[in-house]
């Protein structure tokens, strides 16, 4: 190195490019000294840097002094320049300092709240969105300043000219981004910082110059950075220039003919009156496309560029690079594969695996690397940007014990302290939501030095009894089911420590709240909250944006925090310190690059996957973005071609994709689709693994089995002998087994917590609000009214329910008066009662019992939906009306006397005319057949319940499941009973 000119360099992608770097650099820099040590590595990444180190122990015999390692910062991992290149002193004391990243997200929203008139004609927008905007302008701003484009270049006449021509959102959104920039740096200016990108310019601009005058003694190599920045670039041509001084390059194609690569266009090169840079949208898309812009801004020709003279390890066959090359020809001299002969197209090693679902997909793949594990020493990386398809094959291998290293690591709220967090802010937003409150009391965390048993069993009581609608918002209502159910003394614990949670405010500051949320977590969790490394990346997220807070003062709404903390803590990757498989490794394509195995798999190959669809900027048009030289979502294909052509390299290699994803079927990736039409369908056909695919559809395959019999169980005399309710004798008579499994079992179905309110909360409700008013307690609405707020906050229930109730209990009212003017009174209601029968008992409540003006007696049943048909009623399905006049008769309800000769349904739904309320019988009408005639109705109900009765409580019947098809009653058994796997299945005999 040093003959006088750039010394550049290239690693072909078959030799692997960490180690045939650190096989390169030992022989050439080490000595009996500390000739290693004394050379500075320029790395991409802080992930770069660890996959060097590792190469340099696999290369090293007997031990070494590593070099000294510096990242010059990838912003795209979100990583900053380290210290070689951005020093702590004089020297960098000219340049400002980087601006907080959190600060200027904070500083953007308020300046948008300031300065947007969608915002500023208004003050009760979310500051949700303002916040969420700010991101977006934030990204803009570092794409333009990372490409060197300096804020006045948008008010340049190239620009300018443009805007006539742009539609009116664009023109707006292309003002809004001018104004926030110009008040932004602004506001920089006075407080004498810069962002970060152009404090990293600036830094890569000093090192550059100091290189230059002062050439250091010691060598410097540029590896693996394939970032085009132009100050990158000049940073790079600088080294390239020292004495000792070298840039080595990542798959940069060397056998690329000169036909193809000049027709990549002028990359980097501007067009006229300074212009964009020229390139077509297919050369924008190779894979050498952004090499070539990088050594056009380095001022270096493709020429100059050397060969690495070392291959690594994990180094596949040479002609592995002329295939990878004829696989990314442009549409135009891609029409030569005709012409090549089987040799140059076979890419030997490579195997497309085409799968039914990305279910199938990750097993399939979790196969192969528990395959290919069996091998000593083999490493298998699994590269994919589907974060769905890393987690399920992370997954499956658990089943063989194998924990791979996910360089991705967890977000930050799907840890265990990110998640409690959440819950607490979801909790102070959502004002108690029964979901966010019953997850954060049984949360592992929560009270686990303390005495979590008695804690946990007390918190699921609660939860059982929070299920159905939500209850009304705040601490007293909660209170109350406390109570009810002998939870008060732990509820008031459990109070104590959330009610700052439940402080009724309008706003609160971004600062308090985390102060509040973090005091309150601590408690719950106490200081095993912030231990171990997710709880440290807690720690550290919120000391940040709280510090950031209380300089930047930010006031929202309580339920706009959880999706506001949860959008920033997504942004926070948490990974273990040690620990995972050391032969498995699963990538993101950024974190992918320079890493090497004998194995790679390539998962989620699909477009809108790998690679990703084009996305253009949200704020500048791509018109005034081409014109400024931004690289767009095209550029970004040429990208993800890059990091395939570099995995394509290794010995073995897989490339798999899913006939469908999660939302229906998708396109294989056009890379896959190349791959396929180089080899040829014969060709393609051989390169498939089939059987793996197989294995996958069969590991979790078992025996087939049986159908399922019908469940007929038969309990013992002692288990039969259960009251007969008089809501439950249709089941006993339809579906026995439903019968068997309520009464004998006692298994009840649970609501979901915060459900939507059903058919029997509103019966529920409804026969609460009718017995209060039957007493005497009030006005029917206003009753009603306050039966509603104690037990629902529903919209659904204020908005919808509410009004048509409203209708339904005027007419109750007006029906009842009218009765009454006839001598028909209430004389009972929610009464209950019981009478022994036929060697059982049967028991029950009655909704409403009226006194006819003749002594005798009507049975009223209060039905918020429709009443049971005639049909229902006449196959002993629906006598809930009989049975409580075979009660009444036999004197089963206290101070009621006499024969029951009318029976009612009273139904608070539409009516045929539209309005709410009406009165069914089931009895037959003047028109029908249907229904049992009222002089035959208690005796038909007698018989019916003396059938039941002998058959399955006195009797030995067995409970059949399913017994009557004709009956129309509830499914909350039907898992219990299995019935899919036997309703179908031919009878024994059959």
């Amino acid at each position: 190195m040093g003959s006088g000119r750039p010394q550049v360099y290239s690693i072909a992608a078959h030799r692997g490019f960490a180690d045939a770097l650190a096989a390169g650099l030992i022989p050439r820099y080490r000595d009996d000294r500390f000739g290693l040590a004394k050379l500075t590595l320029l790395l991409p990444s802080r992930r770069a840097a660890r996959t060097v180190t590792e190469a340099f122990v696999r290369a090293s015999d007997g031990g070494l002094l590593l070099p000294r390692m510096a990242v010059v910062g990838d912003l795209d991992l979100d990583e900053t320049l380290g210290p070689l290149l951005d020093p702590i002193g004089e020297d960098s004391a000219a340049i400002p300092p980087a601006v907080d990243p959190t600060r200027r997200w904070l500083e953007l929203a308020r300046l948008l709240k300031d300065h947007d008139p969608y915002y500023a004609k208004d003050d009760r927008l979310l500051a949700a969105s303002r916040l969420r905007q700010a991101r977006e302008i934030a990204g803009t701003m570092d794409r333009l300043l990372v490409e060197g484009i300096a804020p006045g270049e948008l008010f340049e006449e190239r620009v300018l000219s443009l805007f006539p021509e742009l539609a009116n959102h664009w023109q707006d959104s292309t003002r809004l981004f001018a104004t926030i920039q110009a008040h932004w740096l602004a506001l920089l200016d006075e407080r004498g910082e810069v962002d970060a990108p152009t404090r990293r310019n600036r830094l890569f601009e000093h090192a550059a110059r100091r290189w230059r005058e002062n050439p250091p003694t010691e060598a410097i190599v540029a590896a693996g950075v394939t970032s085009a920045s132009p100050s990158l670039a000049k940073l790079l041509r600088t080294v390239s220039e020292l004495e000792n001084g070298a840039v080595i390059l990542p798959d940069l194609d060397l056998s690329l003919d000169d036909e193809v690569w000049n027709d990549l266009g002028l990359a980097g090169q501007s067009g006229e009156a300074g212009g964009p840079p020229i390139g077509r949208a297919d050369a924008l898309t190779h894979p050498q496309y952004h090499l070539k812009l990088l050594l056009n801004r380095m001022g270096v020709n493709r020429a100059e560029v050397q060969p690495w003279h070392r291959a690594g390890i994990a180094a596949a066959r040479p002609d592995r690079s002329t295939a990878i090359s004829n696989l990314f020809l442009p549409p135009g001299p891609s029409a030569r594969w005709a012409g090549l002969d089987i040799e140059q197209r076979r890419l030997a090693g490579v195997t497309l695996m085409e799968c039914a679902n990305p279910e199938e997909e990750a097993q399939a793949i979790a196969i192969r690397i528990r395959e290919a594990l069996e091998t000593p020493e083999k490493r298998v990386a699994l590269v994919t940007p589907d974060r769905g398809l890393a987690s399920r094959v992370v997954a499956h291998l658990r089943r063989w014990h194998i924990e791979a290293d996910d360089t991705a690591g967890t977000p930050l709220p799907q840890t265990a302290p990110g998640r409690l967090f959440l819950l607490a802010a979801e909790l102070m937003g959502g004002e108690g939501g029964p979901i966010a409150l019953s997850a954060l009391l049984q949360h592992p965390l929560v009270m686990r030095e303390g005495e979590r048993a008695r804690w946990l069993e007390n918190a699921r009581r609660f939860d059982r009894e929070l299920r159905g609608p939500r209850p009304a918002p705040g601490l007293a209502p909660l209170r109350a089911v406390a109570e009810k159910n002998r939870l008060g003394d732990w509820w008031g614990e459990v109070e104590a420590l959330l009610a700052p949670l439940f402080e009724p405010r309008e706003e609160i500051a971004l600062d308090a709240a985390l102060d509040l949320l973090a005091e309150t977590s601590e408690a719950l969790g106490s200081v095993g909250l912030w231990g171990g490394a997710e709880g440290r990346a807690l720690s550290a997220f919120l000391e940040e944006l709280r510090e950031q807070a209380r300089a930047v003062p930010t006031a929202l709404e309580p339920r706009e925090l959880p999706s506001i903390l949860r959008e920033a803590m997504e942004r926070v990757a948490v990974r273990p310190p040690w620990g995972g498989h050391p032969r498995v490794s699963i990538y993101g394509l950024l974190e992918s690059r320079m890493s090497r195995a004998e194995l790679v798999i390539c998962g989620a190959m699909h477009e809108g996957s790998w690679p990703a669809a084009p996305a253009p900027d949200a704020l500048l048009p791509p018109a005034i973005m081409r014109v400024l030289g931004v690289p767009d979502g095209e550029f970004r294909i040429g990208l993800s071609a890059h990091d395939l052509s570099a995995a394509l390299g290794a010995p073995e290699m897989i490339l798999s994709h899913a006939r469908r994803d999660a939302s229906g079927p998708v396109i294989p990736s056009r890379f896959v689709l190349r791959v396929e039409a180089l080899m040829g369908e014969t060709l393609a056909d051989k390169h498939r693994d089939h059987d793996t695919v197989t294995l996958a559809r069969a590991v979790d395959d078992a025996e087939r089995a049986d159908a399922a019999a019908r469940p007929a169980p038969r309990p013992s005399a002692e288990q039969r002998q259960v009251k007969v309710r008089v809501t439950a004798l249709d089941r006993l008579l339809g579906d026995p087994y439903q019968f068997y499994a309520s009464e004998i079992l006692r298994l009840k179905a649970l609501d979901p917590l915060d459900a939507e309110p059903s058919a029997a909360w509103k019966g529920t409700a409804v026969h609460d609000i009718l017995e209060r008013w039957h007493k005497g307690e009030g006005e029917l609405h206003v009753l009603a009214a306050d039966e509603l707020a104690r037990m629902s906050g529903h919209p659904l229930v204020r908005h919808l329910w509410w009004p048509r109730l409203q209708q339904a209990l005027d007419w109750v009212v007006k029906h009842t008066e009218e009765l009454a003017e006839e001598g028909r009174l209430p004389i009972a209601w929610e009464v209950d009662g019981e009478i022994p029968i036929a060697g059982a008992v049967l028991k029950g409540r009655a909704d409403r019992i009226d006194r006819l003006e003749d002594g005798s007696l009507a049975i009223l049943d209060y039905k918020t939906g429709s009443p049971p048909s005639k049909a229902q009623v006449e196959h002993g399905f629906a006598l809930q009306l009989g049975l409580i006049g075979l009660m009444a008769r036999e004197g089963a309800f206290k101070g009621v006397r006499g024969t029951p000769e009318k029976f009612e349904y009273w139904s608070l739904a539409r009516a045929r005319d539209g309005n709410f309320g009406y009165v069914e019988t089931p009895h037959p009408g003047p028109r029908g057949k249907r229904g049992i005639p009222r002089d035959e109705f208690l005796d038909r109900t007698e018989d019916f319940l003396r059938e039941g009765i002998a058959k399955f409580i006195t009797g030995d019947a067995p409970f059949t499941a399913r017994e009557n098809p004709d009956y129309e009653g509830y499914n909350d058994y039907d898992q219990l009973m299995r019935l899919e796997e036997w309703i179908a299945a031919p009878e024994d005999g059959a």
